[in-house]
């Protein structure tokens, strides 16, 4: 059977029978298969919208040998005795014990949030009362903080393919719909994260490995270097590798790391807002109309660099979304942004922050506990400005002219909004950037100055960084790795998960 690989346009509405009458037209061909490598959006001209697909087919009329199959991950199993304990259920800490699991070793995830199920009813609960629960948020719980967000599947890493095609499988496997096999920036939404996460924590335990939700560690007992045993709000338990995955929320883990030796230091990292508008307005922006057949709502993504000013850049663009209250502690106040699948929502938001440089922020003194207690107190202003969990909000045109604005406005943010002077809340040098930053924004995007600023966005990445080799292992240490979004390497849920993979197959070579 013959192979060829074409690249053909299609209109965003296209059927399947056009897709195959045009494969046929192209080949001049009549029977054959076919599957989609890739489809992205070409929305460049705006009275010429289309898909790009490249797409290989399968054909008797064809010549051309057939492609060599994908790179896959190679999971050597056997019998091992090895116990690993993997702190945090996001896709960092999942995926490793997943690898782990398969390769025949004795796995437990520590979650010190609640099953997804239980998670979901304490976060409808807080959107209803205001009332925090520490282990029923969306920072905290199964799946990380990625279970309530847009489910953005994209990276920018090039040295993670076996990885992240492992992870895309198992996420078909968990019911993840088959486009995120080829779509350029392919999604799951909130609503089928919520059902994946689950489905993969039954697969994890039809194999053997073990979860334990709304179970804190404590602390790691560290012999020269060896953690043996780690200490867990439900006891000890002894362990030969330990896997920490507890994404950048979790504070006091970094500093009970940081009391046990572990070496950190401060990195470059980001902080903001986030503004909304009304998806029809980006639609307009980015398409030339309100709706686009085929397509769901439009997305954007926005840079600017002037003199003299910091990098302003939107960050998780969740389009027909909402504007979440993502908190991870009480009496502290973050903003984020969710979507679902159909992103069909009123409304869309993306994260808008400034790239900070801790030593020019704080001078010659930037220890990572320095660096953790200034976050911390920049998110408790913005709680005790109300102190409730409303978000400080005002226009972009206020925003930028520095001008209060109190009228009323309407906003998928489900615990309300608060008028005030949000740049006087954020550090100056902050303000300012984001200030340029904006005014760049609305000369680039039709529409852009109707929109709102709101809350604090503050969990663009970790603020500190480990000291690690290649494969995670820490600075000094036989057996402890730290991955994901909290090791300050990784970020989102495809690099996050791959760091965690990378970490289980190094333990998988050791043994």
């Amino acid at each position: 059977m013959g192979y060829q690989e074409i690249s053909i346009k299609l209109p965003t509405d296209y059927t399947e029978d056009q897709l195959k009458k045009t494969i046929k037209r192209e080949l001049g061909i009549t029977e054959f298969n076919y599957q989609i490598i890739n489809k992205s959006l070409d929305a460049r001209q705006k009275r010429n919208i289309h898909w790009l697909l490249r797409i290989f087919i399968l054909s008797d009329e064809l010549k051309g040998e057939n492609p060599e199959a994908p790179l896959s991950l190679e999971i050597p199993h056997k019998k091992r005795k090895e116990k690993v304990t993997i702190v945090g259920s996001g896709p960092a800490g999942f995926f490793s014990a997943y690898v782990l699991q398969k390769a025949g070793f004795n796995t437990t995830i520590i979650e010190r949030g609640c099953d997804v199920d239980k998670r979901d009813e304490g976060i409808q609960k807080f959107e209803q009362t205001g009332v925090f629960d520490p282990k029923s948020n969306y920072s905290f719980g199964e799946g990380g903080a990625g279970t309530f967000s847009d489910g953005k599947l994209t990276s920018r890493s090039k040295r993670i393919g076996k990885e992240k095609q492992f992870i895309l499988d198992s996420y078909i496997q968990a019911g993840a719909p088959q486009e995120i096999a080829y779509l350029a920036h392919p999604h799951l939404g909130s609503d089928n994260l919520k059902i994946i996460v689950k489905n993969l924590r039954n697969i994890y335990q039809s194999i053997g490995g073990k979860i334990l939700f709304e179970t804190n560690l404590n602390d790691l007992t560290n012999t020269n270097g060896k953690i043996k045993q780690a200490e867990l709000s439900s006891g000890s338990i002894e362990t030969d590798y330990v896997i920490i995955a507890s994404g950048h929320s979790a504070y006091e883990t970094y500093r009970m790391l940081i009391n046990r030796g572990v070496k950190f230091r401060a990195k470059n990292f980001a902080i903001g807002s986030r503004i909304e508008h009304y998806q029809e307005v980006i639609n307009v922006a980015q398409w030339g109309k309100k709706q686009l057949q085929g397509v769901k709502a439009a997305e954007y993504r926005l840079t600017s660099q002037n003199e003299n000013s910091l990098p302003v850049y939107t960050f998780c663009m969740c389009p027909g979304g909402i504007v979440v209250p993502s908190t991870a502690y009480e009496n502290t106040n973050i903003v984020n942004g969710m979507s679902l699948y159909k992103r069909n929502g009123e409304f869309a938001n993306a994260g808008c922050v400034a790239g900070v440089n801790p030593e020019k922020l704080f001078g010659s003194d930037t220890s990572p506990l320095k660096v953790l207690d200034w976050v911390e107190n920049l998110e408790r202003s913005f709680y005790e400005l109300s102190n409730d969990y409303s978000a400080p909000f005002c226009s972009i045109n206020a925003f930028i002219n520095k001008k209060e604005d109190n009228a009323e406005k309407k906003s998928s943010y489900p615990l309300g909004l608060k008028a005030a002077p949000l740049w006087e809340l954020l550090p100056e040098s902050v303000s300012n950037s984001l200030r340029s930053g904006l005014i760049d924004f609305t000369k680039k995007k039709k529409g852009f100055e109707t929109g709102n600023i709101m809350g604090l966005e503050s969990k663009t990445s970790a603020p500190i960084q480990v000291l690690r080799d290649k494969d995670g292992l820490c600075e000094d240490f036989e057996n402890l790795y730290i991955v994901g979004e909290g090791s300050g390497y990784a970020g989102g849920i495809i690099s996050s998960g791959a760091d965690g993979i990378k970490a289980a197959m190094n333990i998988i070579e050791k043994s």
